[in-house]
């Protein structure tokens, strides 16, 4: 299988730890040159440069609050900037903030998971449109298993921005397929990560492995491998797809 992906430009934002280094790192490891954001991880992100460039391959980093247009302007500016071009983006920032139920959610924590999962989404995809188009590009976006089932207690802001993802996704597919660019996203299930060891109790990440037919967490690698597919040319006939990466967690 060809992903021709040798000497692609690609950003992935929110690229400085867990599943999006993974994401940069197997990218780096096609031959990509990548430019991954961060926001509050600096030392994460140095080390995802540091390893990646120590395995041979071509990273910088930059610091970014996505959910700013003129931010999100500046990356993609400075991805074309620093390699010519771009042509693949994948939109990994994000983040459940913290847990409230819906009746104690104070209106700001609803409006930051909003900001800092569909509009950082929305924001990026519209900066890069342009450069993607002239290079007949791809998106891939992060969402999660939370956008179909709801997600877990206390996450329903979440959830309800990740469903937004999956419907930008699908949207921006048929907005753009014509210009070749293609628009595919991955949903995560349970991913062992930071994420997790913040959000989610080892008892209930137990019982979750249980529920999953395949006995196990996931893996940022996991998740990697199909992110990295969808935006290859392997997937060129593939737009407006997800990709459930949740070990068949979703089938009950």
């Amino acid at each position: 299988m060809k992903l021709d992906l040798a000497g692609k430009t690609v950003l992935v934002t929110g690229g400085a730890s867990g599943i999006g280094r993974s994401i940069a790192e197997a990218f780096a490891a096609e031959g990509a040159n990548v430019l991954l954001t961060w926001y509050q991880s600096d030392a994460g992100a140095m080390e995802t440069v540091a390893a990646i460039a120590a395995a041979g391959g071509r990273a910088t980093e930059t610091r970014a609050d996505l959910t700013q247009p003129a931010e999100a302007t500046r990356v993609v500016a400075l991805a074309v900037e620093t390699y010519g071009g771009l042509d693949v983006v994948v939109t990994n920032s994000g983040g459940l903030l913290r847990r409230s139920s819906v009746e104690d959610c104070p209106l700001e924590l609803w409006q930051e998971a909003i900001a800092v999962n569909l509009t950082s989404t929305f924001l990026t995809c519209q900066a890069a449109i342009p450069h993607l188009k002239a290079r007949r590009g791809a998106i891939v976006t992060v969402a999660s298993l939370a956008a179909h089932d709801g997600g877990g207690a206390g996450s329903a802001h979440y959830a309800t921005a990740k469903g937004g993802v999956l419907t930008f996704t699908r949207a921006l597919a048929k907005e753009l397929g014509p210009a070749g660019v293609r628009v595919n996203s991955v949903a995560p299930g349970l991913i062992g990560t930071q994420f997790h060891d913040r959000f989610s109790t080892p008892e209930g990440r137990l019982a979750t492995v249980g529920r999953t037919p395949l006995g196990r967490e996931g893996t940022p690698e996991d998740v990697a491998a199909s992110v990295v597919f969808l935006a290859s040319s392997a997937a060129s006939f593939l737009t407006g797809e997800v990709i459930e990466v949740n070990g068949g967690q979703g089938v009950f």
